[in-house]
């Protein structure tokens, strides 16, 4: 699949570039004002389906919100139950658990809570993450999502079987921290606390290549950094990290519960949705993380093509973490296509917006279907 304009209109409603949408629909003044990649890379991470700009957007646009989710019709025994309380004082470190799953944009954080904690969304019940925050805070740039939400994130606790799992939703982000990378120390506590034997980093990305369309899932035990900016003279610019295989057991099964929600993704995709599954030899099917805001064009203008299956601004940070553990866990990137290839007409500027409306319109339900994944390696365990 690759974006045109005239996609744009028949899967969003309208064209972003001859009709832009209006200031009311941003969750940023910047970014309504001036569609740069910094601008947009801060509208994508703020952006609230679930209030008063998301509300804006649906009147504007054809596309429609969570509460358009369906129940899901998991196996018997293998529906998520999530916690009815979180007990302990706050700030505490978090709780262990066999699973953690970390998630970054709040429409991330909506639809993988709508998944894995039915009942208990990650922005209004989630318990605020504030252990060590201020210690950890110090290295972080003013004006960085966490310092504006004064904690390193949100959490809940679930089960899938038997199987206890933390999901968390973090306010830290390698593009937003600053450039002594805070996120990593992040990581590493999280870990340190949760002690698991799996970890999950999973959300939307920009698919490379023209074969994904919205809602396809890259599941991968490769990533790999390709730092041009911020980040492109620290020794990890060009690294790659690997963990091990995932379990399949219940990929079979997601068909039915993608299905569920299928009819919410662009009406021009013409298959469901599919998992790759990527194989731990298979370094040019890695999830790659970028210290900029690019995205696959079909003139290949950032030069992602080769690299890997998907696009993002984080995952690698955590392979490079669990690269420095003594004993670290295993560790998987579950990413999700929310915009497929852009088609380089018109300037740059105009494919970044036309990407970053598709993740406006999309991202919170191509976000489901990863969460989805999610529930198939954890039930796996």
């Amino acid at each position: 699949m690759i974006i045109t304009r005239h996609w744009a209109m028949r899967n969003l409603g309208f064209d972003p570039i001859a009709t832009p949408a209006p200031a009311e629909t941003y969750e940023s003044e910047s970014a309504a004002k001036s569609a740069t990649p910094e601008n947009l890379q801060r509208e994508i991470i703020d952006f609230d389906s679930e209030g008063p700009a998301g509300k804006e957007f649906f009147a504007f646009s054809t596309t429609t919100g969570l509460s358009r989710y369906t129940d899901v019709p998991w196996p018997k025994g293998l529906a998520p139950r999530p916690a009815a309380t979180i007990r302990g004082r706050s700030g505490a470190p978090l709780p262990q658990a066999d699973v953690l799953v970390v998630t970054w944009t709040v429409d991330e954080g909506h639809a993988l809570s709508r998944v894995l904690t039915p009942g208990k969304d990650s922005r209004n019940d989630y318990r605020p993450y504030t252990h060590n925050f201020v210690r950890l805070s110090r290295k972080m740039r003013t004006g960085c999502p966490a310092l504006l939400a004064k904690r390193l994130g949100t959490y809940w606790k679930t089960a899938i079987g038997k199987t206890p799992v933390v999901v968390f939703k973090s306010d830290s982000h390698m593009s937003q921290d600053g450039p002594q990378l805070p996120n990593r120390d992040v990581w590493q506590q999280i870990i340190a606390e949760v002690q698991p034997k799996l970890v999950l980093t999973t959300g939307t990305a920009g698919g490379i290549g023209k074969q994904f369309q919205v809602g396809d899932v890259i599941v991968s035990p490769i990533v790999r950094f390709d730092c041009l900016t911020k980040f492109k003279n620290k020794p990890f610019h060009k690294a790659h990290f690997t963990s091990t295989a995932a379990k399949r057991t219940y990929f079979a099964a997601t068909g039915a519960l993608f299905k569920a929600n299928a009819a919410q993704l662009p009406k021009d995709n013409t298959r469901p949705p599919k998992i790759v599954n990527v194989p731990t030899t298979s370094i040019g099917s890695s999830v790659v993380t970028t210290d900029f805001f690019g995205f696959d064009t079909s003139d290949n203008r950032y030069h992602l093509q080769g690299l890997g299956d998907v696009s993002e601004m984080g995952d690698a940070v955590l392979g490079l973490v669990c690269s420095r553990l003594p004993h670290p866990p295993r560790w998987l990137a579950v990413r999700n296509v929310s915009d497929p290839q852009i088609k380089a007409v018109g300037t740059i500027k105009e494919q970044t917006t036309l990407a970053a409306q598709i993740y406006k319109g999309f991202g919170r339900w191509s976000s489901v279907c990863s969460a989805i994944t999610c529930w198939a390696l954890i039930a796996a365990e």
